[in-house]
């Protein structure tokens, strides 16, 4: 396929050990979840209508605007934990979400099912990862050109839904070719997700109009002067603002290095980042527990409550030389600034994406 990956040693870390000393955190605290989810985005949304709507001074507006986008951002960050509960946690929480904050905000719970695949030990840090991108051993206009899909997004969820989403009720091969390129949250564009048997196609179907028919709506209310065209623009530069969050932190989730190969776990967990400095930018940029990313591909069911104990448990007891330990960077600057140098010492390897976008297809 392409070079082998440089994390291919063997295993050296003992997952059963470290598995024992996390045994009792993996239970959920659902009055937790629902205080959170409700706070942040209720405050998010009154942030944001005080945004949209106030005529204030520019400073109160720019405030309004920066917490909106925030807590926004948070909130919509429960659908990581979402997409990795068992059907039957939570079910009445993973509803709400949807109800006020997915569909509203287009983002269906099931759009983001494909970040499975990331937890996938085969497909992993491959094309087949709907989430990597090889940054780190890619030239940096890679990276430019990752920041800046950012602005487009907005616009490309609402054609999505609103135009999209009724064509490709039309035609089974339009459907399936929506379901494969355009029904995925992810960074990797060249990624094609694969539909298993079981998907749950009614509520697909059910989370789709939803989004269809709240867009048909707003659309009703600008086109008869309900609300004014202006609005549009600055509902757009919110969104963007949310999403480039996101965009931005997950720079900071791995050091994008593997070239394309099947890795191993250990390579896969060295390839993963912690966060650990307690700084205002961390818990900005990393709220839900995102902060411990490389923790969470070894555990991904634990709630995100319990992750900041987890942490500390494993690198009080494991020994010194644990591959856990090689994950730990106390800033989101230290973990960008390698995946930088990564990417300005890798200026002659411009075929590697070539390499990616051939292999982006199943099977490829």
């Amino acid at each position: 396929m392409n070079a082998p990956s440089p994390n291919t040693t063997p295993d050296r870390f003992e997952l059963e050990q470290m598995r024992r000393l996390v045994a009792d955190l993996f239970a959920y605290r659902p009055a937790l979840y629902w205080v959170d989810f409700i706070l942040s985005a209720g405050l998010g949304y009154a942030l944001a209508l005080a945004y949209l709507t106030g005529s204030g001074p520019a400073w109160a507006q720019a405030l309004a605007f920066v917490g909106a986008g925030v807590l926004l951002f948070r909130a919509g960050t429960f659908m990581h934990e979402i997409v990795h509960m068992n059907g039957q946690v939570m079910p009445g929480f993973r509803l709400a979400w949807n109800l006020f904050y997915g569909i509203p905000l287009l983002m269906p719970s099931l759009m983001y099912r494909n970040h499975l695949d990331h937890h996938n030990v085969n497909r992993f840090g491959t094309p087949q990862d709907g989430e990597y991108l090889p940054l780190g051993s890619a030239p940096t206009g890679e990276t430019i050109k990752y920041l800046l899909q950012v602005p487009i997004l907005p616009l490309l969820a609402v054609l999505r839904f609103l135009v999209v989403t009724p064509l490709s009720y039309l035609h089974p091969g339009l459907r399936r070719w929506v379901m494969r390129r355009a029904s995925s949250y992810g960074s990797n564009p060249y990624y094609q997700r694969q539909v298993p048997p079981d998907e749950p196609l009614a509520l697909w179907a059910l989370q789709e109009w939803a989004c269809f028919a709240w867009l048909a709506f707003l659309t009703g209310l600008f086109v008869t002067g309900v609300l004014p065209w202006a609005l549009l623009g600055k509902v757009y530069l919110l969104m963007t603002f949310a999403i480039g969050l996101n965009w931005v932190r997950n720079l900071a989730a791995h050091k994008y290095v593997n070239t394309g190969a099947r890795m191993s776990l250990q390579g896969q967990l060295e390839d993963s980042i912690n966060i650990t400095g307690q700084t205002w930018l961390t818990a900005l940029l990393f709220p839900i527990g995102l902060r411990y990313h490389a923790l969470h591909h070894l555990f991904p069911a634990m709630p995100y409550h319990s992750m900041g104990e987890a942490h500390r448990r494993l690198m009080a007891q494991l020994p010194p030389d644990a591959a856990y330990r090689k994950t730990d960077y106390p800033n989101f600057f230290a973990a960008v600034s390698q995946l930088w140098h990564g990417a300005r010492q890798s200026a002659g390897n411009g075929a590697l994406m070539q390499t990616w976008r051939q292999h982006g297809a199943p099977g490829g």
